[in-house]
């Protein structure tokens, strides 16, 4: 299988972070990956579409998001978009702008809780754009590169805290690991169904590997994780599933009965309603945007 294009970002090492204002008429960049974090705000471009993972999702009219590194694919493709006169504001940096020290530190919580979440792709309600958009167009503007620096922190500062973000890319197709933040009981669960989730996975045994009664654990699942355990170990089997779709030759019922799923057709079902594409239509959509390297 072809792999995803490796982007060379123009980030210097002397500068804390690259942005770019554009206007173009369309969407022609192919899926690509990078090492760097961006920020992406785009406007006037209703219908077109979002690649962040194994999630694509058709924008609005108004659009934020946030791509973490370590080579998360991501691009945005034409869709049904017809504008030509399509706003893009990008800002790409890297990690290492702010050391681990600097992040451990209590006033830096909210911005540690978004790198994480970043690893999975997050985009932005409409509330946080509006409230973040003067600040955004300013540091754009800002001819003094210490005063852009510091609208760029609060900038990360209001996306961290303004509302709820959504996480794009599932953990499995993501690669991500347990966020440093969680306690040692919910990372030991998710390794176990990370390691597991090609098995059955019983709600009991998941209990008595934390020490658990079910019912507590159901609730302690429910509140560590935002979902119920079923929810989330179909989340896990798709990603996984979308991982193979894109990465082997395997056939889709080769991947349905390879990642736990034990019919078919349920799997087909399951995939379109969580993804938005059947298995066919999402391998067919990863091919056209990759470029071989």
């Amino acid at each position: 299988m072809s792999r995803v294009l490796q982007e060379i970002t123009p980030l210097s090492e002397k500068d804390c972070f690259y942005v770019v204002d554009r206007h173009k008429k369309g969407f022609d960049y192919p899926l690509h990956q990078h090492k760097e974090f961006e920020i992406n705000f785009i406007e006037n471009a209703e219908g077109g579409l979002r690649i962040v993972g194994d999630s694509m999702e058709t924008i609005g009219p108004y659009e934020l998001a946030m791509i973490g590194g370590d080579n998360l694919e991501h691009a945005w493709e034409q869709g049904t978009c017809t504008s030509e006169d399509v706003h893009e504001i990008t800002i790409q940096f890297s990690r290492s702008l702010f050391s681990e020290t600097q992040l451990a530190k209590n006033q830096f919580a909210a911005i540690r809780k978004l790198f994480a979440a970043a690893e999975h792709g997050v985009a932005f309600p409409m509330s946080t754009i509006l409230k973040v958009y003067h600040v955004l167009t300013d540091l754009v503007e800002e001819k003094d590169s210490f005063a852009q620096y510091l609208k760029f922190v609060n900038l990360l500062n209001l996306l961290a805290t303004c509302g709820p973000y959504r996480e794009l890319a599932s953990s499995s197709f993501a690669h991500t690991g347990s966020a440093g933040d969680e306690g040692r009981r919910i990372q030991k669960v998710k390794q176990y169904i990370s390691e597991h989730a090609a098995e059955p996975i019983r709600q009991k045994d998941l209990a008595d590997l934390v020490g658990m009664s079910r019912s507590a654990f159901c609730s302690f699942f429910k509140l560590s994780t935002g979902r119920t355990l079923s929810d989330y170990l179909i989340d896990i089997k798709l990603g996984n599933a979308a991982r193979m779709l894109v990465d082997t030759p395997r056939s889709i019922a080769e991947i349905c009965y390879a990642c736990g799923f034990n019919n078919l057709s349920n799997f087909n079902r399951i995939f379109k309603s969580r993804r938005g594409a059947t298995p066919r239509e999402f391998r067919s959509m990863y091919k056209k945007n990759r470029v071989i390297v």
